[in-house]
């Protein structure tokens, strides 16, 4: 890659804001690449509107009526689906990335019908999974669970399970599945910034008292095992069994409409045929590493990314009960 195409003091001055949560960030103007985005505006509008859309389908709800959301966040290409995948097969019903998709409309001018869960007397549990990044600016700035609070959802219904994945292998995946869609300095830049937003998202889930649970991709190496702790730390045990893990069949193909995955109604230009492949069960995913250069490591290096993610599975060790084996066969965590 030609590192001299990223604007490396930009991008610092970016990761600073983001790691001080910055109300500044607030008035950034998200300007229309005419791909992706269309509509010129801010952080601040974008946010409201989403909030506004929200709140339309949660004003006549009382507290009593909302389920408990389990609400996965991470960078794309961190697993999120195939996790999804496993708590509609619980029956749970599990959404992708509901939040993002209303953010994606209103970014590009166009209006549809809110997000609207079910009644907690038809579901006491629900799953959906948000992820930062990667096409825009937006979407690795934005704060899920801010949007669903403001909008009415209440605090104690949500549970904030974040997401991560080994920096190298997710930063690979962008590269692998999307560079022909956009630039791979894009995909850097915004690789960067949606791993730094971690902590806004859980800053804020913390402020407002929401329960969190960590969980990286590499934990699925023993996917049956790691699957039923998080059931547990989730307190879904007594919805877990070993086959939603296992024995997928037809609903292995991520990418059609008999997976256990509810798919929102976004932009046709997000599309990107076979991005979830078909899997016959829930699985650790090792794909061909290519080595991304010393001046790109560097740069991970540089803002924390691995620091981070040491971060992470030292949470998801504590938070799943893992025991030293484990964790050492697992992440090689001595």
């Amino acid at each position: 890659m030609d590192m001299s195409a990223v604007d490396q003091d930009d991008l610092m001055r970016w990761a600073a804001l983001i790691q001080q949560d910055a109300t500044s960030l607030e008035s950034v103007s998200l300007d229309p690449d005419g791909i992706f985005q269309t509509r010129k505006t801010t952080m601040a509008t974008v946010h409201q509107d989403v909030v506004d859309d929200l709140a339309a389908g949660f004003r006549c709800r009382g507290p009593d009526d909302f389920p408990l959301l389990i609400c996965g966040w991470g960078k794309s290409r961190v697993g999120s689906t195939a996790l999804s995948n496993i708590f509609g097969m619980a029956g749970l019903p599990s959404y992708y990335q509901p939040l993002k998709a209303m953010l994606r409309n209103r970014l590009n001018d166009i209006r549809k019908a809110s997000w609207c869960p079910p009644s907690a007397s038809l579901h006491s549990h629900l799953f959906s999974k948000e992820t930062a990044g990667p096409y825009l600016l937006a979407e690795c700035l934005f704060i899920p669970q801010k949007m669903l609070i403001e909008a009415g959802y209440p605090p104690d219904k949500l549970h904030l399970l974040l997401l991560d994945r080994q920096p190298v292998d997710c930063l690979n995946s962008w590269f692998a599945r999307l560079s022909g869609r956009i630039s791979r300095e894009r995909l850097l830049r915004h690789h960067v910034l949606a791993a730094l937003n971690v902590v806004r998202v859980e800053g804020y889930a913390r402020r407002q008292g929401i329960p969190v649970t960590h969980y990286v991709h590499e934990a699925s190496k023993d996917a049956v095992a790691s699957a039923q702790a998080l059931f547990l730390r989730l307190g879904l045990g007594d919805r877990f069994a070993e086959r939603e893990v296992t024995d997928w069949e037809d609903a292995g193909d991520l990418d059609s409409d008999r997976a256990k995955v509810i798919y929102p109604d976004e932009p046709s230009v997000f599309a990107v045929p076979g991005l979830h492949g078909a899997e016959t069960g829930y699985r650790f995913q090792k794909h061909e590493v290519r080595p991304l250069g010393d001046d790109v490591m560097d740069l991970l290096t540089r803002h924390g990314l691995f620091e981070s993610y040491q971060r992470s599975v030292a949470a998801c060790v504590s938070d799943l009960g893992l025991d030293r084996k484990t964790a050492e066969d697992l992440f090689g965590e001595k």
